[in-house]
């Protein structure tokens, strides 16, 4: 018998089949939206997940500006920020946060608000900033990323 076939496959970077995937964010709730997103970002929905391999899908969120927050979270919910210099801690709410995404000098695809909540849930080091950059946000219901041929998925299903 041949001992050797027993081995543990590690699944690499190279096995993982990775798509691009449409999100509609329209009516739902920010935090529950987000959890699901995270999910798909680090490829914890596929059969060859492995903690340490990027091996999660591309995500592109479509009309962010219709999510939602449950109860008075818009304005009375304060997310910090620390720039390193002696009393430099910043305060900002969501509110303020979906203002500045229709500033138009932010980066396309980059959303402050749901950057904010997405590095939260995913891990601290440096895969967790590769996967954050496999996440484009835009308000409206258009989007440049055509060229890919993403699929539109529901979360309800997934």
């Amino acid at each position: 018998m041949d001992t050797l076939s027993y081995r543990t496959l590690t699944p690499n970077a190279e096995h993982c089949n990775r798509e691009w995937v449409v999100v509609d964010a329209t009516d739902q709730v920010l935090g529950r939206l987000c959890a699901q997103v995270a999910k798909i970002l680090r490829g914890k929905n596929k059969p060859c997940y492995s903690p340490f391999v990027e091996c999660g899908d591309n995500v592109i969120i479509i009309n962010a500006d219709k999510v939602r927050l449950t109860g008075k979270k818009w304005t009375d919910r304060i997310y910090l920020s620390y720039t390193g210099y002696p009393g430099g801690q910043r305060e900002i709410t969501p509110e303020r946060l979906m203002q500045k995404s229709f500033n138009k000098h932010m980066k396309p695809g980059k959303h402050p608000l749901f950057l904010k909540v997405m590095k939260g849930m995913l891990p601290k080091n440096r895969l967790g900033r590769k996967l954050i950059n496999n996440l484009y946000v835009y308000n409206g219901p258009e989007h440049p990323h055509e060229a890919q041929n993403p699929k539109a998925i529901d979360l309800k299903t997934v």
